[in-house]
């Protein structure tokens, strides 16, 4: 099962073992890409340690369909499982959104912060 799981990944241009830093980013956005593993995201953001069936509840498609979703999730590394007896537990793993954010939404949101407060302040500086 562990090699079609990552043939299947890599057919769909998602994780791989070997995969260089880059690709890995890339697979992050498409798996981000997606509503419904957003909302899975989401889901796992509002409460932690999640089995299937809690999370099929909040989804309009089938068992195997949220299975390969978190499938995607996992390989890509946003989420975590354990499993303790029969059950599989999904957790969120914010560190790669984290190293997304830290890499691409700060570096260009900073000059758009820094310049929405200084147009404030000059705005607020002038005579009427």
């Amino acid at each position: 099962m562990e090699k079609h799981f990552w043939t299947e990944c890599k057919a769909e241009g998602m994780y791989t073992p070997d995969m260089r830093e880059d690709h890995l980013e890339n697979a992050i956005f498409k798996a981000l890409a997606d509503p419904n593993r957003r909302l899975l995201l989401d889901l796992l953001y509002e409460e932690d340690g999640r089995t299937l069936s809690e999370l099929c509840a909040h989804l309009n498609m089938t068992r195997h369909g949220v299975m390969k979703h978190l499938s995607v999730l996992e390989a890509t590394g946003l989420i975590t499982t354990r499993k303790s007896g029969r059950e599989k537990f999904h957790y969120l793993n914010s560190v790669p959104i984290t190293q997304i954010h830290d890499r691409w939404v700060s570096k260009f949101a900073e000059p758009w912060t820094s310049g929405a407060i200084l147009k404030r302040t000059s705005d607020g500086c002038k005579d009427k």
